[in-house]
């Protein structure tokens, strides 16, 4: 239940918004580069080398990592791979909602997602009769 990418990240960019996962756990491996993780409120230098580890919970373990040099930072992202998952994106106040669903057949599995903001949810019984 691991998914895993390698990740570059060009001088001065970072390859994700500030975000934490409610049921995936993240850690991330450095592999060339240097610069800086955010989590919750604090930054922290990474370089070559480094782990950093992201355990599931709110928005108080949020990270993002930043690429702070003038070369390519690389680093090897690992997560578990649960679903389904809840995102929060603290900065911007969204959520992503992401999973898998039964289709119709029950014989395979259709690709849930779901972005939004907490003030556009909808009541329970919107367009019931």
């Amino acid at each position: 239940m691991l998914g895993y990418s390698l990740i570059e990240t060009a001088p001065g960019c970072r390859a994700t918004p500030f975000h934490n996962h409610r049921y995936n756990e993240e850690m991330f491996l450095i592999l060339e580069g240097h610069g800086s993780v955010r989590i919750g409120s604090e930054r922290y230098p990474v370089r070559a080398g480094d782990i950093v580890a992201c355990p599931a919970c709110g928005p108080e373990t949020a990270h993002q990592i930043e690429n702070t040099s003038d070369k390519p930072l690389r680093y090897l992202a690992i997560s578990t791979t649960k679903e389904p998952d809840v995102v929060d994106y603290p900065d911007s106040g969204k959520f992503l909602v992401t999973g898998r669903v039964s289709a119709d057949d029950g014989a395979r599995t259709e690709r849930f997602r779901f972005m939004g903001r907490p003030e556009t949810s909808l009541g329970y019984w919107d367009g019931e009769d």
